[in-house]
Formats: structure tokens, sequence, C-alpha cells
């Protein structure tokens, strides 16, 4: 990767293993642009939906319908259009959008990103949608199970058991998105240019290492 250039760094994790955190550090000391929250943010501006209701549609193969209607209708209504405006959003008809949908929206929002200039790229599979990227590095970031566990309770104010259930969850709906469109296990560490684990580093060691990573990939 030429830092002389404009480039992309994406960064796929583990949940509760601080890639997160460390992205965002990464990015305030490469001074470059980081995408995550805002990512999620343009997607429920397009299709209306929660967070959480984006990540349950990711990790499903099934018609998004399902399980949005347990998610926010319970009650059967299949005329309804879930949180649309009166007369908005007419072509986004409960039965008509579906996972693909959502995949597509990640992927044209990180591509556009990326041609904005140098940026930093949280997960949504930025290391297969950007694959034809001229100028860009891949890390994946993971850490013991003990510390995720650990890290996600702080974080969400969890018990140990929920912090588990949760990690489980996510992991699996994580992996499910990836194969599915992406061909491939986002724990292939062919799949990046450097694999990191955490596990006994703070976060701040950690962007020195890929400082340090950078600038011998840089050479």
């Amino acid at each position: 990767m030429d830092t002389k250039k404009p480039f992309v760094i994406t960064i796929s994790r583990e949940l509760g293993s601080g890639g997160r955190t460390i992205g965002r550090k990464l990015a305030a000391q490469l001074n470059v642009r980081y995408s995550d929250k805002n990512l999620i943010q343009d997607l429920r501006e397009k299709f209306n939906l929660s967070t959480y209701e984006i990540e349950k549609i990711k990790g499903t193969k099934k018609n998004w319908l399902t399980e949005m209607l347990d998610i926010v209708a319970p009650v059967p209504n299949s005329g309804a259009y879930i949180g649309f405006e009166a007369g908005k959003g007419d072509e986004w008809k409960l039965n008509k959008v579906k996972a693909d949908d959502i995949f597509e929206a990640e992927a044209a929002i990180l591509k556009e990103i990326a041609a904005e200039g140098s940026c930093i790229i949280a997960g949504r599979s930025g290391f297969f949608v950007l694959k034809d990227h001229p100028n860009k590095l891949d890390i994946f970031i993971q850490a013991p199970l003990e510390k995720r566990v650990q890290r996600v309770m702080e974080k969400q104010n969890l018990t140990e058991e929920e912090a588990r259930e949760v990690i489980a969850s996510v992991d699996k709906s994580r992996e499910t998105y990836v194969q599915r469109y992406a061909g491939t296990s986002r724990y292939d560490a062919r799949n990046y240019d450097l694999v990191m684990n955490v596990g006994d580093m703070s976060d701040e060691d950690a962007v020195a290492c890929i400082l340090k990573f950078i600038k011998y990939a840089s050479k």
C-alpha cells in the first residue's frame, strides 16, 4: 500500500476485540476518514430500518419479511409498510426488500466512500466489496474469547451469560453474511494482509503495530 496515494484500509473484527476503537484511533493517527456507524446511518435512511433489524437481515438467508414481522409487527398485516411515511417508499414494499438489497446498498456506499479519498472502513465486508481497489490494506482483528466477553459486558452492561450469547449470535450472523456474498470464511487469513490477535495489547499498542506494518508495506 502506497500512503502517498489515496488508500483504503479495511478492518474486519470480532465483536469485543476492540477493532472498532482501534480503527477509529488509527484513522485519527493517519488523519483520514473513518467509516462505521455512519454507514449504518446511511442504510437506515435508505430502508428506514433500525441497526438491529439490518443486522438481523444480514444474517439470514430467508426473505427478510418473516424476520421483520417477528421484530416489529407480530400481528399479521400483509398490507402494511412498516416505518414508512404515507406516500413514500412504495418501491420498497416489505415483500420485495431482501438481504441482497442491503448488501447492494452497503457495497454502493462503500465504493462511494473509497472513491472520495483515503479512508478506513470497519466491517461491512470491505475486504471483499473493495477487492479491486488499487491501493488497499485489509486487516482482521481478533482476541481471545474471554477478553471479548469482558469487553462486551463492560460496553453493553451485560452479564457474562448474556455477553456470550450476543457474541455467539453476532459471530454466526457475520460468518453467514460473508460466506453468502464473498464466498469465503471471514476467518480465512488469506483474505487479509494482516491478521492481529490483540489479546495482550492495549488499543494504542495495536494502533502502533498497524502503523509499523503500514510503514513496512509502503516501502
